[in-house]
């Protein structure tokens, strides 16, 4: 049975109140609105005529009740705005109800209204609608919690709490209005982006979430049954293989916004489901997309902000090309000292140890060296930085290098300590692709969970020609946390994984 606190108990009766009265508190009706508390705020001094006749709708915030007038806060999706509401103003009639009960008694913080009026300017200079119309919209029944403002209305305790602001982000969102602040910029960035790749002239497609054999990362898949084909399926945990599929088909250029979906460990820059932006072009390589990665961000960063220069936490990040580029064996003896070029397992094994560099013996050669620069480089990377040739055991789907034998071309883009996207001019060689599998195969029967299958469907496709190709990944969600300025990855996710929520006993 559902608990109820006493304010919650007085709500339903309120709403019972109502119903008696006639008043439905949730009515189907339209409500017109033509104008937002942030516009009035911005323009109303400019363009007084423009506001005489306005209509808004919104949360009530605040209620200041002084016999027949009062003040109250309106909070619509653009800010808040205060209202003065007179009891002969919406009750012209003998029948003073809707002031003297609706309105005193039977109104609470966080219900929905609509009011009708024209705006003013009080004596101490507040912009302020004066209500001639009111209409309860909607009845909270649950009240908000409480955010203690000063006398300028400047937020000096609020609901930090990540335990209730994640699991009731609805709640988060009204009190907190900066929140909503990064979700729009996190919108607006995903824009960017579509418009950039658009201009370029690459196509937005579609890709399968179920997929028969999962590909395109290293990572553990969440399994799923298909109760019609009577086959098990996995949710994707990258669209790689289904792009450059296109790719073969003929596409010069794809790109997709993708779902994908990790069974792996949370952590503030880890959530099992999380959007990447996936793009393959024909006839191009890595060098050419680390220019074009370049630009891209650059280009976000100026039109998000303004200026290529971002704060960061306690750092400032610059946007703004050319980007330092670095090998990884250049990265591993820059900030360890040691040249791991020609190591092989046994010896990465020692020198990971002696790292002080977790290892297990499910790892291979290019797990190990994984694990050695992860611990011992990427943290230290604020700056955007291109971390280039990797060792060809790290990277299953990525093109021998053209001079350098034992690697591959493939770069990572590390920023603020953490990969924010990962290139490879893409393998185009299907006996090479098939040879790589067949390692990964050997992988998995170490124990290496996150070890790739072999698809031969994608094997296939490959055998009938895909030109040479440049790939790209780019994390949404990560490049989001640096465009906000946020340090956890839940912070820029409406609604991040969480464990089921303990049951009041």
């Amino acid at each position: 049975m559902q608990q109820l606190s006493e304010q919650e108990i007085q709500r339903r009766l309120k709403r019972e109140q109502l119903l008696l009265m006639g008043i439905n508190p949730y009515p189907a009706e339209l409500f017109e609105v033509n104008a937002y508390a942030k516009d009035i705020k911005e323009n109303y001094e400019r363009f007084k005529t423009d506001y005489k006749n306005i209509s808004m709708a919104g949360r009530l915030m605040s209620m200041r009740i002084m016999g027949n007038a009062s003040f109250a806060e309106l909070q619509d999706s653009t800010g808040r705005i205060q209202i003065y509401i007179r009891r002969d103003d919406i009750c012209p009639s003998e029948d003073k109800t809707l002031y003297n009960t609706v309105f005193k008694k039977l109104l609470d913080i966080g219900d929905y209204i609509g009011i009708r009026g024209y705006v003013f300017t009080t004596q101490t200079g507040e912009i302020t609608v004066h209500v001639t119309e009111l209409k309860l919209l909607s009845k909270s029944l649950k009240p908000l919690p409480i955010v203690k403002r000063d006398e300028a209305g400047n937020v000096y305790d609020a609901v930090t709490d990540p335990e209730f602001r994640y699991r009731q982000r609805y709640v988060d969102l009204v009190i907190n209005p900066q929140v909503r602040e990064v979700f729009r910029k996190r919108s607006q960035m995903i824009t960017l982006m579509r418009q950039f790749l658009n201009d370029k002239g690459y196509l937005e497609v579609e890709t399968p979430i179920l997929q028969p054999i999962y590909g395109g990362a290293t990572a553990r898949p969440f399994t799923t049954y298909h109760n019609a084909l009577e086959t098990t399926f996995y949710l994707r945990i990258a669209n790689e293989l289904y792009l450059k599929r296109l790719i073969v088909g003929g596409y010069d250029g794809v790109y997709e916004f993708a779902k994908d979906f990790r069974n792996e460990g949370m952590s503030r820059f880890h959530n099992p489901e999380f959007t990447m932006m996936e793009l393959y072009v024909a006839y191009k390589d890595y060098y050419w997309m680390m220019d074009l990665v370049e630009e891209m961000i650059e280009t976000i960063a100026l039109q998000l902000h303004g200026t290529t220069e971002l704060p960061v936490g306690n750092h400032l990040i610059s946007f703004k090309r050319p980007w330092k580029r670095l090998t990884m064996y250049e990265a591993i003896e820059h900030f360890t000292g040691i040249n791991i070029a020609e190591m092989e397992e046994a010896e990465l094994r020692r020198v990971a140890r002696q790292l002080y560099v977790h290892v297990d013996a499910s790892m291979g050669k290019g797990k190990l060296i994984d694990e050695i620069f992860s611990n011992c480089c990427e943290p230290y990377l604020i700056q955007p930085t291109f971390i280039m040739d990797y060792p060809v055991e790290m990277s299953p789907l990525a093109k021998r290098h053209r001079s350098k034998p034992g690697l591959v071309e493939r770069f990572e883009v590390i920023c603020n300590g953490k990969e924010i996207c990962n290139a490879f001019s893409e393998l185009n060689d299907p006996i090479d692709q098939r040879q790589r599998f067949e390692e990964q195969l050997q992988l998995s029967q170490r124990g290496d969970q996150e070890a790739m299958m072999l698809d031969e469907d994608f094997l296939r496709a490959l055998e009938y020609g895909m030109p040479p190709t440049a790939g790209l990944g780019i994390g949404i969600d990560r490049l989001a946390m640096i465009m906000t300025n946020q340090a956890s990855i839940q912070d820029v996710l409406f609604f991040p994984q969480m464990r089921p929520e303990k049951k009041p006993e």
